[in-house]
């Protein structure tokens, strides 16, 4: 099978934002304790953090990490989660049904973050309170001592404010299974309340609104306009969920599901440049693409009143890492709309990390991740693809290949491509019509023969990447051999032409 990429270096969708590749930490399951904070593991520090975790996530190079929810945050007080442990209460969380003992909170998410090269991208709930609640912890995280609740930070044992920039206004707020779920027209005047009062206090944070919970609710879309229209000018951005399912086990329809990310992405292009044009503003509003991830085999939700229960530890297989791919191919290609994007989650529950108490498990989902967060840099390439088509059952006739591409500007380009194809490789033909590639910096791809294949604690390293040879040929453009069912990263040097 032959295929041609074609690019222009003057041809791009504009600046890519490294914050598609942040994270979701959400207290649910063993995500925060056992994962994240396990005090009583040999690979724990004094605080109880799992270095071996930190060094995982490090490598994902996760600019914001969204905390703590989720369905969690809508009936969680902040308050519970400060001050000496010992004094902290145990709750019952309504989300799902487990006991929350507050140990980690606030100030250890924080700490943590420092110590996992990230930044906090803090959630209110809006579903249980309101609008003084959340100012409270943007005067608690943000503003210098002085104040009521800046001191109560201080006395807690951190001086210098935490300098929190970006706040989710209420999670999923469309949902009924979300605790104080109401329509569109009362979350916009709790969310456009809430985030003036925090505005007031620091008038440099910025603000996601809810946005619907995924194409399959009945007000999509017609919720995030509500709440545009009337909170236009306080919001940043507007968040996206959607998580990928194969129930019905058909790898050539799963391996198409780039498609719908593409769709999901347009839609709310499209909703923003209307809602602009109602407005007559010059500002704009982005894209949050705050949950996404594949999840479908590990439905158990249900805590039953226990700390730390085993909840949605999904196993994931070759497949599963071809569609996590093409979430971020999307994400690059649309760089002009998506600004934020976080994985969900980062460990044990739906996430590439697993943890058992001495040891850490690297799913197939962590390695195109790593791959794309370490190499995309620059501007987003209009990738002009001509390449065969391969049937996915009712999704149709469909590109074999899904590919993204960024420019650095030093001159480095990477070309992120998934073959589709169970059976077939493709000689992937990359020209440049401005540029020449004078050479192959390096080239990994992801690959095997069994879409189910998965990594275990028995054999962990079923599946991971491999070098993959790239040539260079006469006219300054590269060919690829990309395998059947395989993710590949390309790297390679420019010049003008």
């Amino acid at each position: 099978m032959q295929a041609k990429l074609t690019l222009d270096t003057q041809y791009h969708n504009g600046d890519i934002d490294p914050r598609i590749f942040s994270g979701f930490l959400e207290h649910i399951g063993r995500a925060v304790y056992e994962g994240v904070y396990d005090p009583g593991s040999p690979l724990s520090d004094e605080n109880g953090f799992r270095q071996d975790v930190i060094a995982a996530l490090r490598k994902l190079r996760m600019p914001l990490m969204r905390y703590p929810g989720g369905n969690f945050v809508s009936n969680y007080n902040w308050l519970d989660g400060i001050g000496k442990r010992e004094s902290r209460p145990t709750r019952p969380d309504f989300a799902w049904r487990s006991l929350e003992t507050n140990e980690f909170g606030v100030d250890e998410f924080v700490e943590w973050c420092k110590q996992a090269d990230t930044s906090p991208m803090m959630a209110i709930n809006l579903g249980t309170k309101g609008a003084t609640e959340a100012a409270a912890l943007v005067e608690y995280c943000n503003m210098p001592a002085g104040t009521y609740w800046a001191d109560q930070r201080v006395r807690n044992g951190h001086k210098e404010p935490y300098g929190v920039k970006v706040w989710c206004l209420g999670n999923e707020m469309d949902g009924p299974w979300q605790a104080g779920h109401v329509p569109a027209e009362e979350y916009a005047m709790r969310a456009d309340q809430a985030a003036k009062l925090m505005k007031g206090l620091d008038n440099s944070i910025e603000f996601v609104a809810c946005g619907s919970s995924g194409r399959f609710m009945s007000t999509y879309l017609t919720y995030d306009r509500i709440t545009l229209e009337y909170a236009w000018d306080v919001v940043n951005y507007v968040s996206a969920h959607r998580y990928s399912e194969n129930h019905r086990n058909d790898t050539a329809w799963f391996l198409a599901e780039g498609m719908e990310i593409d769709r999901v992405i347009e839609d709310y292009s499209g909703l923003f440049d209307y809602v602009r044009g109602m407005k007559r503003a010059n500002k704009r509003v982005y894209l949050s693409f705050d949950e996404w991830n594949v999840w479908y085999k590990a439905d158990q939700a249900d805590g039953n009143w226990t700390k730390a229960p085993h909840l949605l530890e999904e196993t994931y297989n070759l497949e599963d890492a071809l569609v996590c791919a093409q979430y971020l191919n999307a994400f690059i290609r649309h760089a002009d709309v998506v600004k934020i994007a976080c994985l969900a989650q980062v460990v044990n529950v739906i996430a590439p990390i697993l943890t058992k108490r001495d040891g850490l498990l690297i799913q197939s989902n962590y390695y195109p991740f790593a791959l794309m967060a370490e190499h995309t840099k620059g501007r987003s390439l209009r990738p002009i693809l001509d390449c065969p088509t391969y049937h996915a059952g009712e999704r149709g006739e469909t590109m074999m290949l899904d590919v993204s591409v960024c420019l650095a500007e030093d001159g480095t380009l990477a070309v992120f491509a998934v073959n589709r194809s169970q059976t077939d490789s493709v000689d992937l033909h990359i020209h440049i019509n401005d540029a020449l590639i004078t050479g192959v910096i390096s080239a990994d791809t992801l690959t095997g023969s069994d879409p189910k294949a998965a990594n275990s604690w028995e054999k962990p390293h079923a599946v991971e990447p491999m070098p993959l040879k790239v040539e260079l040929n006469g006219d300054g453009g590269a060919l690829a051999k990309l395998p059947p069912l395989s993710f590949t990263a390309i790297r390679g040097s420019i010049r003008k032409r």
